[in-house]
């Protein structure tokens, strides 16, 4: 039975992965290795975490003699690395914390897959998954590639170029099979709401303002995020090792469109009066560095391994509403406590 290790499986990603390898490849034995900060939440795995071939790890990826324990102990076959600390605003406010998780704690699952690795090389694999924000901005034309060189602007985009390079630097330098995947903003269910989708519905259930970032200008690409884990795994089986993957879900939109839309469905869905959520956007002070415009050229994944994204945005994003609504509960939970403290000086304040 292979030993897969996914790191940050508890979070919104790496929940869909472990759910999908768990339910996918019963042959495989799957490790989710989480710290449960904030952003985890085991309740994202109830329906699977019974199964046989599945097992919880609570661990900071920080701890290195944790980690080389971890990884002698089991020899892991596989790695697909999740982990991260990963939105751009709480890197603004607290850059130390994204330098250990996402610099740090990556080069302490290299050292111990080298280590772990050494006399087996060929038959393991570490997949290090990042984000098009490495990239940097690009202006009203144009897409990433695999070959668009790196240009950060936030704490976060720079946290995980550095980690990108330290990971070909590990399979130029010793040989350490890899793979590495850059994909675009990911949307769906179990995403905690600091992140756009889910705050939106959340405050617009509620009748709460909603924060938009300057004029709401600023263009993403957007993936469902069952389709990402569907890539993941294509890329984990498939994919050459030393390649990178760019994953896109061919779908720009405007923030502000976005928000547009969201604000119609919302109105649908729950029975109001159309034109009653919009009233609720709010425009508060721009984030520093925030970058203009992502869009990714995935015709390196669609044509090398045959992945496409499966679902039209509008489609994707009636499925997302339809899951928060329906999970009220699960929603309620996670906006509590500190998030709400977060969530008040990092919006509230920048009312204008």
């Amino acid at each position: 039975m292979k030993k897969i290790l996914i790191t940050g499986g508890a979070g919104f990603i790496g929940s869909h992965v472990v759910r999908l390898f768990v339910n996918k490849y019963p042959d495989y034995h799957i490790y989710n290795l989480d710290k449960l900060t904030y952003a985890g939440n085991l309740e994202n795995l109830l329906d699977i975490e019974n199964k046989p071939n599945y097992t919880f790890v609570k661990g900071d990826i920080v701890d290195d003699e944790f980690i080389q324990k971890l990884f002698s102990e089991h020899i892991f076959d596989g790695v697909i690395h999740l982990a991260a600390e990963s939105h751009v605003d709480r890197s603004i406010s607290n850059p130390m914390e994204f330098i250990f998780t996402n610099i740090v704690g990556t080069v302490n699952l290299l050292n111990a897959a080298k280590f772990n690795w050494k006399d087996n090389m060929d038959k393991k694999l570490f997949y290090h998954i990042s984000t098009d924000e490495v990239y940097g901005s690009l202006g009203d034309t144009g897409y990433f590639t695999e070959e668009t060189p790196y240009d950060p602007h936030s704490p976060y985009s720079a946290s995980k170029a550095s980690s990108d390079h330290l990971v070909r630097a590990y399979h130029d330098t010793f040989g350490l099979p890899v793979v590495i995947s850059n994909c675009s903003n990911n949307y769906g269910p179990n995403q905690f709401p600091e992140k756009l989708l889910p705050l939106f519905i959340h405050n617009i259930r509620n009748n709460k303002p909603l924060p938009v970032y300057g004029k709401g200008e600023n263009v993403r690409d957007w993936l469902f995020v069952e389709d990402h884990a569907n890539a993941i795994d294509l890329i984990f089986h498939q994919g050459k090792v030393g390649e990178t993957y760019n994953i896109g879900g061919n779908n720009e939109w405007k923030n502000i469109d976005l928000i547009m839309l969201l604000c119609k469905i919302m109105d649908k869905k729950l029975g109001r009066e159309p034109g009653t959520s919009k009233k609720l956007i709010t425009y508060v002070k721009d984030r520093a560095g925030h970058d203009l415009r992502y869009a990714i050229d995935s015709s390196k994944l669609q044509r090398e391994l045959g992945w496409s994204p499966s679902l039209q945005f509008e489609e994707g994003l009636g499925i997302t509403v339809d899951w928060y609504l329906s999970h009220q509960q699960w929603l309620d939970s996670v906006t509590s406590g500190d998030y709400q403290k977060y969530y008040e000086a990092q919006y509230v304040k920048r009312e204008r």
